[in-house]
Parts: structure tokens; sequence; C-alpha cells
């Protein structure tokens, strides 16, 4: 069985439904050989990414940058993980009030040191909260554990 990570940092209610979309999306009825992890980003652990087969990354935009709850999952997880998990397929939801570029940069950046491949182009979800952002959540959600369970990565 392979392993979903979802590693999140969502501190209000609309962010908690986008993470909570993902988790649904990847546990899809349809998907039944991949396990669904979802671990905030302030307790998420090197050892749950080195034990899992893809990542799905969520973090809001503050002041232009990631949540700190991210910066500081990667703080901890680097170098613990960089000689090991080269290839692990990652996808990016960015939850942006306005922009979310210099998220999407700092995080591309990393994720580039570290290695790792999209399995998709990030996903921003800007603007004023619309319903449909958790459609596109949960859309990303499922299309990660589908190619997790087909071998596409």
């Amino acid at each position: 069985m392979k392993t979903l990570l979802i590693v999140a940092h969502a501190p209000s209610t609309n962010m908690q439904a986008l993470v909570d979309a993902l988790q649904a999306g990847a546990n899809d009825s349809a998907i039944d050989d991949v396990q669904v992890v979802l671990a905030e980003a302030l307790q998420a652990t090197p050892e749950q990414v080195l034990a899992c087969d893809g990542i799905v990354l969520f973090t809001p935009e503050n002041l232009g940058y990631m949540s700190g709850g991210m910066k500081d999952f990667f703080d901890r997880c680097y170098y613990s993980v960089l000689e090991h998990k080269q290839g692990l397929a990652c996808a990016l939801l960015i939850r942006a009030g306005s922009d979310g570029t210099g998220t999407r940069r700092a995080i591309e950046s990393i994720v580039t040191g570290l290695r790792w491949q999209w399995a998709q182009a990030p996903l921003t979800c800007r603007g004023d909260w619309q319903l449909k952002f958790v459609e596109q959540a949960r859309e990303l959600g499922m299309g990660m554990a589908a190619g997790l369970s087909a071998g596409i990565f």
C-alpha cells in the first residue's frame, strides 16, 4: 500500500475546509490502495516524510511568504530527508488573499533543493474566499492519490 502524506497549516475555518477537501479527495472510495496521513505542519516529522510515497503541502500565504508552520516543517525535516527522498512526488496548494507568488517561489526553491518531483503544477487559490476552492482542493487530493495508486508517480 502506498502512503500519501498531507502536511498542512490551516489556522482558520476556511483553510481547514480546504484541508478536509484534500483529505476527502485522497480518500475517495475509488482509490483503495493508498493510505492517507494528515499531519499538521508544526507536528509533521522527518519520519513521516521518509515513510511516504507522495506528499501534498498546504499553506496560507502570510506576508508574501509561506506560513511559519510550513517554514518550521521544512527547517526541521530538510536535511533528514534530503538524501533519502529524492524524486518524491509532491503537490502544493496555497491559499492566498491576493497573489501567492512569493510563497510559490519559496516552496519551489525548497522542493528543487530536495529534488522532489512535481506531480502537478502548484495550485494557488487567490482572492476572496470561493466555494470552488474546496472542489479544487478535493481534485488535487484525488489526483495525487490516483497517481500513486496507478504507479504514475
